[in-house]
């Protein structure tokens, strides 16, 4: 329920405006898997696009009410791109939907695992098994993993069967709660701003 003053109808038509949601890519993340459910439960036909970083969708995307990035709650810098956008984004919808199964991948012909490659937000599920760097998105570590940077990797399923890796461990699928944030007309800098 919406306790904004006076704003189911006005949500509504945001909602319905959105027509092109900037999210978290390469394909295969939590977030584009997101962001086509959003998409399919409207029945919209809409065009989601994936960037390197959630961020970038700002540089890219129109603030006239049709584009909308979508983030999660576990999104590691959620509270800056909501707190350092108040002036060109609204969070105007959140839902619950469960990720790909996340698992631990390697290489088929890979033995032991000493690196290990993952995006910050799961990273405790390998806390103590090997060296672990961070990267950008689930589908990222799946890739670099693929090229031989790493042993292994933290990613979703889908990424880990696109780039041909084997499942080590499956963690299974998390109920995640994802936030969209709509692109609204920018009037000028923010408060403060010099």
């Amino acid at each position: 329920m919406n306790h904004r003053s006076g704003a189911t109808v006005d949500l509504d038509r945001t909602l319905s405006g959105v027509t092109r949601i900037h999210t978290l890519g390469p394909t295969g993340t939590n977030l584009e898997k997101a962001a086509h459910h959003w998409f399919a439960d409207r029945r919209v036909t809409g065009t989601v696009v994936l960037h390197a970083e959630v961020e970038d969708g700002l540089d890219a995307m129109n603030f006239d009410g049709t584009e909308a990035i979508l983030a999660c709650a576990v999104y590691p810098r959620l509270h800056d791109l909501v707190f350092g956008n108040l002036h060109r984004l609204e969070m105007v919808d959140s839902f619950i939907l469960d990720t790909h199964d996340m698992v631990l991948a390697s290489r088929p012909d890979q033995g032991t695992v000493t690196t290990i490659v993952t995006h910050p937000a799961p990273s405790c599920l390998v806390t103590g098994r090997g060296d672990v760097s961070l990267t950008s998105s689930n589908s990222r570590a799946a890739a670099l993993c693929a090229a031989g940077e790493f042993d292994a990797c933290v990613t979703t399923d889908a990424a880990a069967l696109a780039e041909g890796l084997r499942v080590v461990q499956n963690f299974g699928p998390v109920p995640m709660v994802f936030t969209l944030h709509s692109g609204k007309a920018v009037e000028g800098p923010p408060s403060g701003a010099a």
